[in-house]
């Protein structure tokens, strides 16, 4: 009679798998710079306006807006203007997901219009922002909210679809007025599916917030992308859609962090 191979049970040393975790990121990112330089350096010829591009002038253009101070002013305009959209996002769409996904006849009128509007980018709303809202911060604040408003609605209408009809009646039961089960049964039980929703329109938001910021107004990183062109500093173009880049992982990562924590909790 034979016997299974024993199985090696001993755990991965979390050292070694630290190691690897860090190594695998550090390689990916160090070929992507590679291709980079070697699409803009060694493929095109130096006259080429892809050269600019390159990140041998990409870095140092960096480098040199953060000195003059004009990066931060600019980053620091551009979460502000996030913010307020998603806030705009986050409170309108909780508050129709909640009415959506408790009222059957209320999803099935508004499911058609909603996956309508859904599907029109915000930014052909950029028109009828700037006719609202004038120039300035606040269609910017429009454009943000439209786009980040769908992921929070659609995320907490299937929490509310998805808890267990039998908690409500217990606290029904209990003698919970309507309030009482909003806020003790269904407002925790669709949490994960806010944050979700939430992380969802963050990336929407930050996404639509760059080409909004091209419209009418002076400042904010879409501005400096504009004024940069126009100066034909085509290096710091790249400089800023590298921060940018930079800034939308920094936000996600810190929503994966807040999300993963929550689910632990």
């Amino acid at each position: 009679m034979t016997t299974a191979p024993e199985i090696d049970r001993h755990p991965v040393p979390t050292r070694s798998r630290g190691t690897r975790e860090l190594l695998a990121p550090t390689v990916g990112i160090t070929v992507t710079v590679l291709l980079w330089w070697f699409a803009t350096t060694v493929l095109v010829p130096r006259e080429s306006l892809l050269a600019a591009f390159a990140p041998q002038r990409a870095l140092p253009a960096v480098v040199d807006l953060a000195v003059r101070g004009v990066l931060l002013e600019d980053i620091v305009t551009s979460l502000w203007r996030l913010l307020v959209g998603l806030l705009v996002a986050a409170v309108l769409g909780i508050a129709v997901g909640l009415a959506v996904g408790s009222v059957g006849w209320l999803d099935s009128a508004t499911r058609p219009v909603f996956q309508f509007l859904r599907m029109v980018s915000p930014l052909s709303l950029a028109p009828v922002a700037i006719g609202v809202f004038g120039i300035g911060h606040r269609p910017v604040y429009f454009l943000v909210a439209a786009g980040a408003v769908w992921p929070v609605v659609m995320n907490t209408v299937a929490g509310v679809r998805s808890v267990d009809p039998g908690f409500v009646l217990a606290a029904r039961s209990l003698g919970a007025t309507s309030a009482e089960v909003l806020t003790s049964v269904v407002l925790p039980a669709i949490r994960p599916h806010v944050l979700t929703g939430l992380r969802l329109a963050l990336g929407i938001g930050w996404v639509v917030l760059v080409p909004a910021e091209m419209l009418g107004v002076t400042s904010g990183l879409g501005y400096e992308i504009l004024n940069s062109r126009d100066q034909l500093a085509y290096d710091g173009v790249m400089a800023v859609i590298l921060v940018i880049g930079l800034l939308g992982y920094l936000l996600d990562a810190l929503a994966r962090r807040l999300l993963r924590g929550d689910r632990r909790a």
